[in-house]
């Protein structure tokens, strides 16, 4: 009897994994594989127009080919944070597992691309300041978003019902609107060895144009894509850990149920 007992609990566990079949079974799909091929020609392409296309600059000579990683990288960085945040409060609406690994998903990358714009930044700084790290507005303003971000990432990883879980790193996220705020405005509101907007201010003309400027651009573009291709790939990630974590707390409790039984 405890044999068929046991045979019948793993028949209905494995009948519980078939109904899952219909969620993501790997990483990949037709649209990351799109998005990948997208990604890698587009990267072909900026490297040639970064490197060789585009001309020195008239004050920042070579330097100026830091600026097609290190912007478009900023502005990924943001993307992510703000997809996290709106994620994050579609969570306390919703309270739904989908939103809640797109904000952690969406998080991990903006924590990705934050330390990318550090150490681009960093680089940079080397090159036009003559000094890799000063405790300029800007930068602190960006160590701190890095900061926070590890912070939330930090505290999905306490052991805690999902629920809980949610709850807590949605209440972070939402941080980091007001750390992006201060970042962004902080140029203008206190004085800074940063350079303030190049491009996407609308009251001033462009300070970069011609093949320069559609390089930036292009940049951003491509930019969007790879991160599109990462949270597509990083979500599938997640949603199959926590299928994981769900199917071996089921199956452990089916195990002490089963051995409680005579």
């Amino acid at each position: 009897m405890t044999t068929q007992r046991h045979l019948e609990r793993g028949a209905d566990r494995d009948a519980a994994v078939e109904t899952r079949k219909g969620a993501p079974a790997n990483t990949g799909s037709t649209t990351t594989r799109v998005l990948g091929i997208v990604a890698l020609v587009g990267s072909a392409l900026l490297v040639y127009l970064a490197l060789v296309g585009t001309p020195a600059d008239v004050v920042q000579n070579d330097a100026v080919r830091l600026l097609y990683v290190h912007v478009p990288v900023v502005v990924t960085a943001y993307v992510a944070c703000l997809t996290a945040a709106a994620a994050s409060v579609m969570w306390l609406w919703k309270r739904t597992q989908w939103w809640d690994l797109v904000a952690a998903s969406a998080a991990e990358l903006g924590a990705l691309f934050i330390a990318g714009t550090l150490v681009t930044g960093s680089i940079w700084g080397g090159a036009a300041w003559g000094t890799f790290w000063t405790w300029d507005a800007r930068l602190t303003s960006t160590a701190l978003l890095f900061l926070v971000l590890l912070g939330y990432l930090a505290v999905r990883r306490i052991p805690a019902t999902s629920e809980v879980r949610g709850r807590r790193s949605a209440i972070v996220a939402l941080l980091f609107v007001p750390n992006m705020i201060l970042t962004k405005y902080s140029v203008e509101w206190w004085r800074s060895l940063h350079q303030g907007s190049t491009v996407l201010d609308p009251t001033r003309s462009p300070k970069i144009q011609d093949l320069q400027a559609f390089t930036l651009l292009y940049a951003m573009a491509l930019g969007g894509v790879v991160f599109a291709w990462l949270i597509i790939h990083r979500f599938r990630v997640a949603y199959l850990q926590d299928q994981v974590d769900e199917l071996g707390l089921t199956h452990a409790i089916e195990q002490r149920r089963a051995e409680a039984q005579p």
